[in-house]
């Protein structure tokens, strides 16, 4: 039975009770020649190492870097691994191995609700960018606005197996004698292990009755109080998002959750992403700023709600588009970058770029709690950006492929 009064006792990620400072971090290269899957080399020779800029990354150096963006995965673990599989970064045999080499890997966003396997898909990636650091490789996300709502309490679209996944989740760190790092990373393989327990028990899946009932309220109670405890600012699990950006530039590409506005620009990417994860890391709340950084994660203009670059409605007429256009160009230039790419809003026909390919939408509703849609990811090769559908379509003619100049 989980512990869920004893914060003292959970094993957190660690932090500073500083604010974050600008920093500079290189991740080494591959001392190999590095040739991605799909049998596209991505370098003739050893890789200059990335360099990371920020705390959380802001700026991201990669030269030479094969670079994938996979949109919303709303704790639909299968389908998660399934477009990782395909983008050739995530070994098929089951040992959740990173594959990619030097590749650069980048999550858009919007990993919590609707889905049953949050935690387990949060612990996935961390465990992969360890991997992929040591290849030369790196894997980054950025928050969306369903981590910043579960941060501020917001739980309306938890689904409830999730709630028994955070029981679960509180139990097992309490359990662990590890550090934070190996105990998060290992939670994805323990998880699996504990559903198919789970699944398989007579008692789980047996006929119900009152004394049933009654155990499920108190369980789910039991749920919704773990997922206070861990994702409140300065809980175990907000803090590990508070790792991670809300916009995050890669080279000549920049990414975000819902879109990047001027106005985000002038304010500062780095004081936004420093904001937020201050605000996540609790250390926004004994100051005279308010505690949510509004500016981020609030309202329909946010950097985590806005939907400016991907609302294709029928009736929009030609100036309305060119407006949006012309945003998006003087968004473009002041951050000083080639394309964005965004998750947030689901597209229907999979992953598009409008504008002259200058926003790429790579949400596809993947999730089985969404759209339950095929994975598709967008992969991006000297500035060369096409889509990847399936193992069988992956280079067909069919694919966009859109240079940049």
């Amino acid at each position: 039975m989980a512990s869920l009064c004893l914060m003292n006792s959970l094993p957190v990620p660690p932090s500073s009770s500083h604010s974050p400072k600008l920093t500079e971090t290189s991740l080494p290269p591959s001392p190999l020649v590095l040739h991605s899957n799909n049998n596209h080399s991505v370098s003739a020779r050893a890789l200059k190492p990335i360099v990371v800029s920020g705390d959380p990354p802001t700026f991201v150096s990669a030269p030479g870097r094969r670079i994938l963006a996979v949109g919303d995965l709303h704790g639909d673990l299968k389908q998660a691994r399934s477009a990782l599989e395909m983008a050739g970064v995530l070994s098929s045999d089951g040992q959740d191995l990173w594959t990619g080499g030097e590749t650069v890997l980048i999550q858009v966003g919007d990993i919590l609700d609707r889905g049953e396997e949050e935690i387990a898909i949060l612990s996935l990636l961390r465990s992969l960018d360890k991997q992929a650091k040591a290849k030369g490789g790196a894997v980054f996300q950025v928050n969306g606005n369903h981590e910043t709502m579960n941060v501020e309490g917001d739980f309306r679209y938890v689904d409830s197996g999730a709630f028994d996944e955070c029981n679960d989740f509180l139990e097992y760190v309490n359990d662990s004698e590890d550090g934070w790092e190996e105990t998060f990373t290992g939670w994805v393989d323990v998880f699996e292990r504990w559903k198919e327990q789970r699944t398989m028990s007579n008692g789980y899946w047996g006929p119900w009755n009152l004394v049933k009932f009654s155990n499920y309220l108190g369980q789910r109670q039991k749920g919704v109080i773990a997922r206070s405890i861990l994702f409140r600012p300065g809980g175990p699990l907000a803090r590990e998002l508070a790792r991670h950006a809300v916009v995050l530039k890669v080279n000549d590409w920049v990414f975000c959750h819902g879109g990047l506005l001027p106005h985000h620009v002038a304010y500062g990417i780095e004081k936004m992403n420093k904001e937020v994860s201050e605000w996540m890391r609790g250390l926004r709340q004994n100051d005279n700023t308010p505690n949510i950084p509004f500016i981020a994660t609030r309202g329909y203009d946010s950097v985590v709600w806005n939907r400016l670059y991907s609302r294709d409605a029928p009736d929009l007429v030609d100036y309305q588009d060119k407006q949006v256009c012309s945003v998006l160009e003087e968004t473009l230039q002041a951050v000083g970058a080639k394309a964005m790419v965004v998750g947030h809003t689901p597209q229907t026909i999979g992953v598009n770029c409008k504008y002259n390919c200058s926003i790429w939408r790579v949400d596809v509703g993947m999730s089985s709690g969404v759209l339950n849609s095929r994975p598709e990811v967008l992969e991006i090769i000297d500035d060369k950006a096409r889509v990847i559908r399936s193992k069988r379509d992956r280079y067909s003619e069919e694919l966009q492929a859109v240079a940049y100049t």
